[in-house]
């Protein structure tokens, strides 16, 4: 199932994709980068969605490279739960606190 993570241009999201390379690799070739500018009404940066075809989609603010791990628990997560919705987020750590939109598969 491919999933596509966005994260906008620039030298924070740089900071971040460097430090996910070795995570994404290990999560498998379906995970995708995707550049993109992401706006939210009093979003922190950094941004970062998450989404896959049929599945919930997920908008996280206020991101820092230190992050890189529960990111890619975050996806696992994702990955493991039904139409991606996920129920319980405390393996997501510090990513639960930092979610500002979840939209419901449609």
């Amino acid at each position: 199932m491919p999933v596509t993570l966005t994260l906008p241009p620039g030298p924070e999201a740089e900071a971040l994709v460097g430090a996910l390379a070795e995570a994404l690799r290990a999560l498998g070739p379906d995970i995708a980068l995707r550049r993109a500018t992401l706006r939210a009404r009093d979003a922190r940066p950094l941004l970062m969605a998450l989404q896959a075809p049929g599945r919930g989609a997920y908008l996280f603010h206020d991101l820092r490279p230190e992050d890189a791990g529960d990111v890619a628990a975050t996806i696992r997560a994702y990955l493991a739960a039904p139409d991606g919705w996920i129920r319980d987020a405390r393996p997501c750590g510090r990513l639960r606190f930092c979610l500002k939109l979840r939209v419901p598969a449609g």
